[in-house]
């Protein structure tokens, strides 16, 4: 399967990723503390959430069959904090990380 990158993206590119792969835009950080305070770039906390831009056909097994992946574009992740290897897609930072790395889907 493959999919565009995202709508924000002023370039569209069509990324498709192998095997377990799974291509997921991070969601944005708090800029603003309960108090009222805004943070810097420096302290904010890369949040662990994101949405599932596009997916891997799924896992090869020792027996030559493909199990395909649990998530699917569109749905809503949280993930490990240091998951993913990060690159850029236009104006879009994306991760690409494996779909074991993926710890749950926000209903």
């Amino acid at each position: 399967m493959s999919a565009t990158a995202t709508k924000s993206a002023k370039k569209k590119s069509t990324l498709m990723p192998l095997g377990d792969r799974v291509v997921v835009e991070r969601e944005e950080g708090v800029q603003k503390t309960s108090g009222g305070i805004l943070l810097p770039d420096s302290a904010k906390d890369k949040p662990a959430r994101g949405t599932v831009v596009s997916v891997g056909e799924g896992k090869l097994d020792d027996k030559g069959h493909r199990h395909p992946l649990q998530v699917r574009p569109g749905d809503r992740v949280v993930f490990t904090s240091y998951a993913g290897e990060p690159f850029k897609v236009g104006d879009a930072e994306l991760l690409l990380m494996r779909e074991d790395d993926i710890l749950a889907v926000l209903g």
